[in-house]
């Protein structure tokens, strides 16, 4: 994004136009390096966002509804104490940086100040300071006082500007002139790299603008000129910049300010969609392995345990031969009386022990195994369906296509405890119910859950004469088609078997997808969430692609 100085001096003008001599009503910190403010311009109210994040840096009219914290961050407090009724004066670029300063009309109880507003916008050293008199009363992001900092950022201390970029500024037109006397190669790595403030696609810009004669005198012209035609460039239904000018292919905006709020907006939910599948793909494998894990002690605890029958023959054997055996031998080998063939067994002994004794240890040594193994027998049975389980929660975040999809599969995980829920704000309102996917297709609905949660409330709201859908032998959506009482075409079939397919942990062009009434669907007592058994269904081959562009 070229939030370079030529975009900001442009997005300031737009600013101060918008702002000047509007007053601030409220001051909120909605994220760790975002600041919201409430404008009244004298027209209307305007929520302006100052953003020091990394990846999301800028400043720009808002209409984003975000949660604030239940206890304002320090940087927000003070800019409460400081500026809150301040009436805005003006908003300007510093020089030809990639700074924006609001200049403020502060009035208190017992005097009024001028205070500015500097919000440096500069990829991750981007920062938010509070100054007055050229002193700075806080920010947002503070260096220590020591040998090693460049720039001291404290309460107290002078502000001073980041240290300039050895290139030329283009207000400086004598410098920019002989720059430009001596142009070097490739025209828009030459501005780019020898030109301050500029983006790579600013420089671009310029140098395919450019045709021919006073370079110098062109690049102030275009870099001054107060000209704008805001746009936001897509690719595929994602954001991939914004700009200042007009941009071939990109979408137009009234202003500079909506182009960013939206370029940030779809940008943010893009990061946000990915972050949290990321998160619930990362709580799933996690629980997975452990189930996993304890799957493989219980399967190593029966492998010890396996000779159980074998131990109980030779307890039998000790015993039918006493009269032939003393104390003090350590081993026997007698007749295996169950082996056709009349085969010997080997069978070891402890000389400190009677005949009996040794006999009555391997019926001992049995008898734990025995438990051991009917222990174990339940437990195994208990992971594997456990682990069937998480299975189903995999597709779940894997086939997300938006923040509902993703937010049905959160709620799923938070009931389970494989991630936490967030506290719960006293007196909060109670979020509203997540939406079924829901399809129309010739006059029926098809509605297919977003979880196993949804995929169980999905059955239960259904009629008994409702089509139910599901992959056979895959974890998938549960999908429903609303009959109404009416024959389902096989057109509208095929369509909610491929969203079924879609929706599942298969691959493929052809998967195969069980379909019955909802009143053949059963749910067994105490099973898991989307666990169900069905009976008396035919089998369908779902297309997914058929729901593609959906």
């Amino acid at each position: 994004m070229p939030q370079d100085a030529f975009t900001l001096r442009l997005n300031a003008l737009e600013l101060s136009d918008a702002l000047s001599g509007g007053r601030i009503n409220k001051i909120n910190q909605p994220a760790r390096e975002e600041i919201s403010i409430v404008i009244y311009t004298g027209k209307r109210t305007v929520k302006l966002s100052l953003n020091a994040n990394a990846s999301d840096c800028g400043v720009y009219f808002s209409e984003d509804e975000k949660e604030n914290p239940l206890v304002a961050p320090n940087f927000c407090m003070l800019l409460r104490k400081h500026l809150q009724g301040a009436q805005i004066m003006d908003v300007k670029t510093v020089g030809f940086e990639r700074i924006i300063a609001i200049r403020l009309h502060c009035i208190s109880d017992f005097s009024e100040c001028e205070r500015i507003l500097y919000a440096e916008i500069m990829g991750k050293y981007s920062n938010l300071l509070l100054t007055e008199n050229g002193i700075i009363l806080g920010a947002l992001k503070t260096t220590a006082a020591d040998e090693n900092c460049r720039r001291l950022i404290l309460p107290g201390a002078k502000y001073v500007f980041p240290a300039p970029q050895d290139k030329v500024n283009p207000a400086d037109e004598a410098a920019l002139a002989a720059l430009c006397s001596r142009p070097e190669g490739d025209l828009a790595h030459f501005l780019f790299t020898r030109v301050a403030g500029l983006a790579p696609c600013t420089a671009e810009d310029i140098a395919a603008a450019y045709q021919g004669g006073d370079l110098a005198a062109f690049v102030r012209g275009y870099l001054f000129s107060d000209e704008i035609s805001p746009c936001v460039l897509e690719n595929n239904g994602n954001v991939v910049d914004f700009f200042a000018r007009r941009h071939a292919g990109a979408i137009p905006f009234d202003t500079l300010s909506a182009a960013q709020a939206y370029f940030y907006a779809k940008k943010r939910a893009k990061n946000t969609l990915e972050g949290t599948r990321r998160k619930l793909l990362s709580a799933v494998s996690q629980a997975k392995k452990k189930q996993e894990k304890r799957l493989a002690q219980i399967a190593e605890k029966q492998r010890s345990a396996a000779d159980a029958e074998t131990v109980r023959l030779k307890g039998e054997l000790l015993t039918a031969n006493l009269y032939a055996l003393s104390r003090g031998m350590t081993s026997c080998e007698l007749v295996n009386y169950y082996d056709e063939s009349g085969a010997k067994i080997k069978i070891s002994l402890d000389a400190q022990l009677t005949p009996s004794q040794n006999a009555q240890a391997y019926f001992k040594r049995y008898q734990k195994q025995k438990r051991t193994l009917d222990a174990l027998a339940p437990q195994e049975a208990e992971t594997r369906r456990e682990l069937s389980y998480l299975e189903s929660l995999l597709p779940l975040p894997s086939s997300a296509e938006n923040t509902q999809d993703l937010k049905a599969a959160e709620e799923e995980l938070m009931s389970e405890g494989l991630i936490k829920a967030p506290p719960v704000r006293k007196g909060g309102k109670k979020p509203p119910e997540i939406p079924f996917r829901t399809f129309e297709r010739d006059g029926f609905t098809v509605y297919a859950g977003r979880s196993n949660i949804q995929n169980d409330r999905l059955v239960r709201m259904s009629a008994p004469n409702d089509l139910w859908l599901h992959a056979r032998n895959l974890h998938s959506a549960h999908v429903v088609i609303r009959t109404q009482g009416k024959k389902v075409p096989k057109d509208v079939l095929n369509f909610a078997a491929g969203v079924c397919a879609k929706f599942s942990a298969g691959n493929g062009s052809k998967i195969p997808v069980d379909c019955c009434p909802v009143k053949n669907v059963r749910k067994p007592k105490g099973s898991k969430a989307g666990f169900v058994t069905y009976s008396d269904f035919e089998t369908l081959l779902g297309d997914p692609s058929l729901v593609q562009n959906i």
